[in-house]
């Protein structure tokens, strides 16, 4: 049952949490912040499955536990059509990990953890490409994380590819679970700014950071990244590589940070289109292959559009 209090009071984010060990699920829940979680704790899979079914359109993040069994387990969810925030829980990062934190803050542990987690699952993601690892040692910074898997999933591309291994998701599935997407960051981002008075604080931008406001070097230093970001978008565009969604969502922040108008990314384009042409013809083929590209353009820009659509908060 859920209770409310009479008590005006900021709503609370409402999290699941699946861990297989029972002294580890209690370890974390002692470190949420109950005052701003509630939190639903689970050592059954098949109960946490129901709880999910009957919930998920209320769930506003799932906290996993990053064991070999993981990869069945988002299977699962996949199957359900259900997409949310996550945060994957793993055992502590390896000594050279612990050491890179000192040396590199916490963005270069961070990398050396999902780094090894990966690796020690034999996979490029688990659940989806917005999910946050980390160990056990930093179950401190928990909340933090909860807070970064929401911004994350945000920013998820509504394209984006949801399972390491094709042949065994139904594309049919698949395609739920993408459309499921789109009305579940709508509902978070509505909840977030309703229902918690965020107002879109997950898309806070620097005006000082806008193309337009850059001294002369750092606007010609910003194109050049996006230059070559949307370069590597356009290589991998008409292949197999599980890496082009998280291209294009790399290209859409940084031109999203910095303001970038869509006329900008079409004058890279064409530049770049420009450059292979010349290419072509001195090797004697023809350019008519670049027009297949114009789709590359057009998801790009959707992808751009949409996220300066949902950064715009709604009228009260």
């Amino acid at each position: 049952m859920y209770h409310s209090t009479s008590t005006p009071q900021r709503p609370k984010l409402s999290i699941g949490v699946f861990l297989e060990s029972e002294p580890l699920t209690q370890s974390l829940s002692q470190r949420l912040d109950h005052d701003r979680h509630a939190v639903t704790l689970m050592t059954s899979g098949n109960d946490f499955f129901a709880f999910v079914e009957q919930e998920k359109q209320r769930l506003d993040c799932l906290i996993l536990h990053g064991t070999p069994a993981l990869l069945q387990f988002a299977h699962r969810l996949h199957g359900q059509a259900t997409l949310l925030p996550a945060v994957v829980i793993t055992a502590a990062a390896s000594p050279d990990a612990e050491h890179a934190s000192e040396s590199s803050q916490t963005v270069s542990l961070e990398t050396a953890i999902v780094a090894q987690a990966i690796d020690h699952l034999g996979l490029e993601f688990a659940y989806h490409t917005a999910e946050v690892w980390i160990t056990t040692e930093q179950f401190n910074t928990i909340g933090d994380s909860i807070e970064r898997a929401i911004n994350q999933f945000l920013h998820l591309s509504p394209t984006c590819r949801l399972s390491n291994t094709l042949s065994t998701v139904d594309l049919a599935t698949n395609m739920t679970a993408q459309n499921f997407l789109m009305l579940q960051q709508r509902r978070l981002s509505d909840k977030l700014k309703e229902r918690l008075g965020y107002l879109s604080v997950y898309y806070k931008r620097n005006p000082r950071n806008f193309f337009r406001y850059m001294p002369a070097a750092q606007r010609e230093e910003t194109l050049e990244q996006l230059r070559s970001e949307y370069r590597e978008i356009v290589l991998h565009y008409f292949g197999e590589d599980s890496t082009l969604n998280q291209l294009i969502d790399e290209f859409v922040n940084s031109a999203f940070f910095a303001d970038i108008a869509t006329s900008q990314v079409v004058e890279i384009h064409m530049d770049l289109m420009d450059e292979f042409a010349k290419q072509l013809k001195l090797e004697g083929r023809s350019d008519d292959i670049l027009l297949d590209y114009r789709l590359t353009l057009i998801d790009t820009i959707a992808h751009l559009c949409e996220m300066y659509r949902r950064s715009v908060p709604r009228e009260a």
